[in-house]
């Protein structure tokens, strides 16, 4: 039964919990792009106002019904501000300061669980590719915006999910030193004639 006033039920101290493990059934179901924050709403019943006053919005729906706070919404917003030349480093300190943080512990759970890295490719392949495709605009804003995820996804992979050593045990000054130039050039180098 969908909860018809707004805000915070009355007498469910459980609620945040009841949301987040309705939501992680449905993202492991449907994959992100395929949940919507209505229809988790309806299925923990509750009103999605509630939603956005627990998580923020999708993202941190996202991020904290699959334990994947490697995916926090409010770093995507602040490394979508700013300059477009800074975008690239800012991209690339916003990856290494959330999964650094998130440790290995998570990492190894989230690639020992199919369906958490599929939900975690849909968000890379939708959510990030689409938001960092409307920050540069333009007519191959979609094609340099996959060719950036390309790069990010890798190093995630390389970095946090199945390491390799010598990019594992970069610091994150070296991974922006080492990585940089080639985000830059995804995101920046158009495609000749």
């Amino acid at each position: 039964m969908l909860n018809k006033t707004r805000g915070r039920p009355r007498g469910n101290p459980d609620t945040k919990a009841r949301i987040t493990e309705v939501a992680r059934e449905l993202f492991l179901k449907h994959g992100y792009p395929g949940t919507t924050v209505r229809a988790v709403a309806a299925a923990a019943g509750v009103d999605s106002a509630l939603i956005s006053y627990h998580f923020g919005s999708k993202q941190g729906l996202f991020s904290q019904s699959l334990n994947l706070l490697c995916v926090d919404p409010t770093a995507l917003d602040q490394a979508l501000r700013g300059s477009r030349d800074g975008l690239a480093a800012r991209l690339l300190d916003s990856v290494t300061g959330l999964w650094d943080a998130a440790g290995p512990a998570q990492s190894r759970m989230a690639v020992q669980d199919d369906d958490t890295m599929r939900a975690l490719r849909d968000y890379l392949d939708g959510e990030l590719r689409l938001r960092i495709a409307e920050f540069l605009g333009g007519p191959d804003a979609t094609r340099r915006a996959t060719a950036a995820v390309g790069v990010l996804g890798g190093l995630i992979f390389t970095r946090y999910l199945n390491p390799i050593h010598s990019v594992g045990a970069l610091s994150p000054v070296d991974v922006r030193r080492v990585f940089g130039p080639a985000l830059h050039a995804a995101l920046y180098d158009r495609a000749r004639a």
